[in-house]
């Protein structure tokens, strides 16, 4: 299985690269075989890392120690829904099933899309190929699920107790599906300015997609909550930890991007708004991994401190920006606003002030959570801001949130 496991994401990793590249040819030379080659290669991508994936819950199920990931995460004794939880319990493991939620996401993309949306959709295989590549190379060559030790040991050292919860079975699930769903509408938002295909007949697909992911990262973040309170003892159910804050974030910013996804289908206003806003809520769930894996912050939630890994991810950000500020720049005339905002007391005005709203909390809460990287860079020693940072500015925010919540039924469009 050990061997099985590997094998698969290493193939994985070519046939990614394959299909990114037979996709982009196929849509330059307009080639539809080409096109389908690449569609079917995200279905042999999904084929293999559910094989993977299956066969490390195996091995956690027939403990076999001989594998590392295994022997750090389970025991003979764990309960059986323990050791399948164990799966995402550790760094390499999260990472296989986000690349296998991932494929399947992409997949089923590929799926409902045969008959339509074929103008744009072999850009859509290729953006979701190179995420899919990105993390199977992590995988393949940084933090390999299959790595075996050099002895076999009688038993695992089992799950940490903070771990042994009934959240650690829902949790991180329900915060990957959130993480990986914002992929999609990404994906479909860039694709169509790449072929200046920018109607509005696909804004009802990626809001399905937002409105489950943004749901999903909401539950997460709540049954986080609850796990903390009952195994932390903090006192509270939210202690603006920096990994809480990591997960917060992107909801925050999906949550505007929902409502101005509204204001884009109803009046063809906040194109521009709805790039920049997708770009960061899916630059945030990756920023968010990264804080996580790469130790540069103390978190009760991170992992072992990994700077090559760490390194990855933030390269991985920097593609990603830079790729998608091109894209706009040079389809900017794309982005322009079918209709003006014509009144202050309006529907479409309360969502621009909407979106500020939720800027302005975001990137507040992002200064609090880096806020001890800039002191460890300048003074060498990390000084962090507590919980009375964040309450003080986002109380007031919240509360002008909460005004418009209340308002904004009542205006017209």
């Amino acid at each position: 299985m050990v061997e099985l496991g590997y094998t698969c994401l290493l193939i994985g990793f070519v046939v990614s690269a394959y299909s990114l590249v037979i996709s982009l040819v196929g849509k330059i030379i307009e080639d539809e075989r080409l096109i389908k080659s690449g569609e079917n290669g995200v279905l042999g991508v999904g084929l293999l890392v559910s094989l993977a994936s299956l066969a490390l819950i195996y091995a956690f199920i027939k403990d076999n120690f001989q594998i590392e990931y295994v022997a750090s995460y389970s025991s003979r004794h764990l309960p059986l829904f323990y050791k399948i939880s164990a799966f995402w319990a550790g760094q390499a493991g999260s990472l296989l099933f986000w690349e296998w939620l991932l494929i399947i996401f992409a997949s089923i993309v590929v799926f409902t899309n045969r008959g339509k949306n074929r103008q744009f959709i072999p850009y859509v295989v290729s953006i979701l190929m190179f995420v899919s590549m990105f993390l199977l190379s992590v995988l393949v060559f940084i933090s390999n699920p299959f790595a075996k030790l050099t002895f076999t040991p009688p038993d695992g050292r089992g799950l940490n107790p903070l771990l042994r919860n009934i959240g650690m079975v829902f949790h991180p699930p329900t915060l990957f599906l959130g993480y990986v769903g914002f992929a999609i509408p990404f994906a479909f938002i860039l694709s169509a300015l790449l072929a200046s295909e920018w109607e509005n007949d696909w804004l009802r697909q990626i809001r399905l997609w937002s409105i489950f992911s943004w749901f999903f990262l909401g539950i997460g973040n709540l049954l986080g909550a609850i796990w903390a309170y009952v195994e932390l003892g903090w006192g509270g159910y939210w202690a603006w930890d920096p990994v809480e804050n990591a997960s917060f974030m992107p909801w925050l910013l999906g949550t505007a991007f929902l409502h101005s996804l509204m204001g884009q289908e109803k009046r063809g206003m906040f194109k521009t708004w709805n790039l920049i806003l997708i770009l960061l809520t899916f630059i945030f769930t990756i920023f968010g991994t990264f804080i996580v894996r790469s130790g540069v912050l103390q978190s009760v939630h991170a992992f072992a401190k990994s700077p090559l890994l760490g390194g990855f991810f933030l390269g991985f950000i920097l593609v990603i920006i830079i790729f998608s500020s091109l894209v706009g720049i040079f389809k900017r005339e794309m982005l322009k606003s079918e209709v003006a905002i014509e009144s202050f007391v309006s529907r479409e005005a309360s969502f621009l002030l909407n979106n500020l709203i939720f800027l302005v909390s975001t990137f507040a809460i992002l200064w609090g959570t880096i806020f001890p990287l800039f002191t460890q860079f300048f003074t060498k020693q990390q000084v962090t801001v507590g919980a009375p940072f964040f309450n003080q500015v986002n109380i007031p925010i919240f509360l002008v949130l909460l005004f418009l919540t209340g308002l904004c039924p009542l205006l017209a469009w």
